[in-house]
């Protein structure tokens, strides 16, 4: 084969900024980012005011666990039934249906809020429904996301996709604490009820789809081959459990942060605001570390050291009392978290067919998601009864005992 100029550019290493953010050529992966951080930041701006608007009605850690909870109960009930559908239906029409979902939920508790109508019951059921929409439209969006760019790019796509998450997990609170100021919570409520328009739109715009092959397959039959899919390929299994352990133990310092803000160091909701912030800058710093590096057999080692270094993190947060410190440990926790989260994510989307991705990915977020609602109502009800402290320091453990088992029995990961 001749040498060009040509055949020499493509084989050229590419440089650390080019490679992080390769999927930004496509133009179906630009709007979708567009959307999504739209949509993100609107819902992270409802998040400061919901913790805070559940801290004044209740005072109590263990209401901010089970909104939490309820949040994502939907996700155990419904994901495995939506990353069926994910398999069997127009991918980009299911994600419509849990955004306007959403949005009708956001702008019902926009009303409430400003009619001064609004008790703890309300939001337990909002935030119910508005998780029913993300356990059919999450499988669907992570099944989505591999067709917008080209293979070698994917775990580039998905880290570039926390990278919008976290972004506006920094972004959206830093708005939310000078909305609160000047227009009061029921304006970030508004807000977050406007900006699910951008995704919608995102979506009517974007060209890729998957046309599924049709099926006589029940959906109890569709959800038996997931599930002999991903034991059949036990480093899926694994990262599966893996991704339980690690969100169930790390999830739940944001769950408690409002706790630590108003009752360890004393601030008011703006002092949260910066605090949420912070976590999100971390992840933001973290996920471009990790978009740009180069993905292979290491991402596995890397995976196992990240979760010991949260562990320990974990447990200097719960400690400590000075808030300085506190805001650098936070800073570096959101990192940890976001590499992990992402790295394990990309070894799973990695080893999937495209054929069984819907239901693949659901039975992962069954146990990445479900982590999150069952450690915030256990962290919560730990905090109640002793301290947050005290719940914050328990997950950094069994965090670190997970690593370590890991590293010793994970075989199946261990080979990816």
């Amino acid at each position: 084969m001749s040498i060009t100029p040509e055949t020499v550019a493509e084989k050229a290493p590419q440089s650390y900024l080019a490679r992080t953010f390769r999927p930004f050529q496509h133009r179906d992966f630009r709007l979708m980012w567009t959307g999504a951080f739209t949509s993100t930041t609107g819902t992270w701006m409802q998040q400061v005011a919901l913790s805070w608007l559940v801290l004044e009605l209740t005072n109590s850690a263990f209401y901010l666990g089970l909104v939490a909870f309820l949040a994502d109960l939907p996700i155990i009930l419904f994901s495995l039934v939506g990353g069926v559908v994910a398999d069997r239906a127009d991918r980009r029409k299911l994600l419509l249906g849990s955004q306007y979902t959403q949005m009708i939920s956001a702008f019902a508790l926009t009303a409430l809020v400003a009619l001064g109508s609004v008790n703890i019951w309300h939001i337990l059921a909002l935030v119910f429904i508005s998780g029913v929409g993300q356990a059919f439209g999450g499988p669907a969006y992570q099944a989505l996301i591999p067709g917008l760019v080209g293979r070698e790019e994917v775990p580039n796509a998905i880290a570039l996709n926390s990278i919008q998450f976290n972004l506006a997990r920094m972004v959206g609170p830093l708005i939310a604490g000078g909305v609160m100021a000047a227009g009061g919570m029921v304006l970030c409520f508004g807000l977050n009820a406007l900006s699910f328009f951008a995704v919608v739109v995102s979506l009517y715009m974007i060209k890729a789809t998957f046309i599924p092959k049709k099926t006589q397959e029940t959906v109890y039959e569709g959800l038996k081959q997931g599930f002999v899919y991903v034991k059949s390929r036990g480093a899926l299994w694994q990262l599966s459990v893996l991704g339980f352990i690690s969100t169930f133990c790390a999830i739940p310092i944001m769950t408690l942060l409002p706790v630590f803000a108003k009752q360890v160091f004393h601030l008011d909701a703006t002092g949260f605001s910066y605090l949420v912030a912070t976590s999100g800058a971390g992840a933001i710093t973290g996920a471009i570390l990790y978009a740009g590096l180069p993905h292979d057999r290491r991402q596995v080692g890397l995976t196992l050291q990240v979760q010991g270094g949260l562990a320990v993190l974990l447990a200097v947060f719960a400690l400590s009392r000075n808030l300085a410190l506190s805001y650098c440990v936070l800073f570096l926790t959101g990192m940890a978290i976001i590499t992990l989260f992402a790295s394990i994510t990309s070894l799973v989307q990695l080893g999937t067919a495209e054929e069984m991705r819907g239901r693949t990915m659901s039975i992962f977020m069954l146990a990445f998601r479900g982590g999150m609602p069952l450690g915030g109502l256990a962290l919560g009800a730990v905090a109640e009864k002793f301290s947050p402290s005290a719940a914050l320091l328990g997950a950094g453990i069994v965090l670190g005992i997970a690593a370590l088992a890991v590293q010793l029995f994970g075989t199946g990961i261990k080979r990816l």
